[in-house]
């Protein structure tokens, strides 16, 4: 496969966030875009020069226009239309958190596999240059063993009982929504996770607002993350080892510096700049494998994405919290 050739579903704030980067992805056309509203596909369309706009989900995914659709929109809806994308043979990048549920994470993981199509979770973070850089760190045994991983990622929003951050029907809340990056943080550095304590502040809506987890890793490493949307903080992290450590500097879901600290040396600041806006790398990524034949990433594999998700599923659970998956109407 030469070219591969790009569909985008929704039309929200994520997808304009990310059109733009797609020029800077070789082997890689944008081909469409589908909203279940025809008048926001041929908008949408027109203002980035996209070719194809339609004006429903399922006519996008049955077309033969479109090699891999990236699913851009609320957390609820990205398992039907995962499913429903993968049973007509297309590879899937869909928006983080990947599902509402443990469950959901499951089905679209198990359609994947037996359909043999390429599958990713949008976990941008991990593709960054200067996130790369991190792990070789690691791997060069730098800071020794990494024992354990601190972080915040607060980001305030005032609160609005009808927007897709608070509204329980669009799987609104921290948890999904900025825990999802530091939970993938901690276990892209320390693994699999084997107990989870977490407390959470609700909204009137019932969704949270602020999280703190403990995890326990499977390897004996700790994690100490928190995340909320009711207040500030530096979206710092650190990667604890045996001999020094690495600051993650803020933002730390989408840096490009670091800097390496160990015992009786001066740190050292490797920095990296992302191309375009930083959404190219991931792009790039599942270009590069789909046109191999690949069917996962070994940077960001559906296993780790399952992990994640059991992560998160249980903070819910100890919240009070259920999420559910929306029953999608795909269109015509």
């Amino acid at each position: 496969m030469n070219t591969v050739r790009w569909g985008i579903v929704g039309t929200g704030a994520i997808a304009h966030g990310v059109v733009g980067d797609f020029q800077f992805v070789p082997g890689a056309e944008l081909a469409a875009v589908a909203s279940r509203t025809e008048s926001k596909a041929k908008d949408f369309a027109d203002q980035y020069g996209i070719p194809g706009a339609f004006g429903s989900y399922r006519a996008m995914l049955e077309s033969d226009d479109v090699d891999v659709v990236y699913i851009a929109t609320p957390h609820p809806q990205h398992r039907d239309i995962a499913l429903a994308a993968i049973d007509n043979g297309k590879a899937v990048l869909v928006e983080k958190a990947f599902t509402a549920t443990l469950k959901g994470t499951q089905q679209v993981v198990d359609a994947a596999r037996a359909k043999g199509v390429f599958a990713m979770e949008a976990m941008w973070t991990r593709f960054l240059p200067v996130v790369a850089a991190a792990r070789e760190v690691v791997a060069w045994g730098r800071i020794g063993d990494v024992v354990g991983v601190q972080g915040d990622l607060y980001a305030y929003r005032e609160y609005q009982a009808d927007h897709r951050l608070f509204a329980p029907e669009l799987g609104g809340g921290a948890i999904l929504d900025l825990g999802v990056y530091v939970v993938n943080f901690a276990q892209a550095f320390l693994g699999d996770v084997k107990e989870i304590d977490s407390r959470a502040r609700l909204y009137p809506t019932g969704v949270d607002k602020a999280v703190t987890m403990n995890l326990v890793h499977a390897a004996g490493g700790l994690s100490s993350l928190t995340c909320g949307f009711d207040g500030h903080g530096p979206g710092r992290m650190i990667v604890v080892g045996t001999k020094g450590w690495i600051e993650v500097e803020p933002r730390f879901h989408h840096p490009s510096m670091i800097t390496v600290h160990r015992n009786g040396v001066l740190p050292r600041i490797i920095e990296a700049l992302p191309t375009g806006r930083g959404y190219s790398h991931e792009f790039a990524e599942v270009t590069a494998r789909i046109a191999a034949g690949e069917t996962e990433s070994p940077t960001m594999p559906l296993r780790d994405t399952l992990e994640v998700m059991k992560v998160l599923d249980k903070c819910l659970h100890q919240a009070g919290i259920t999420q559910r998956e929306a029953d999608v109407d795909l269109g015509p």
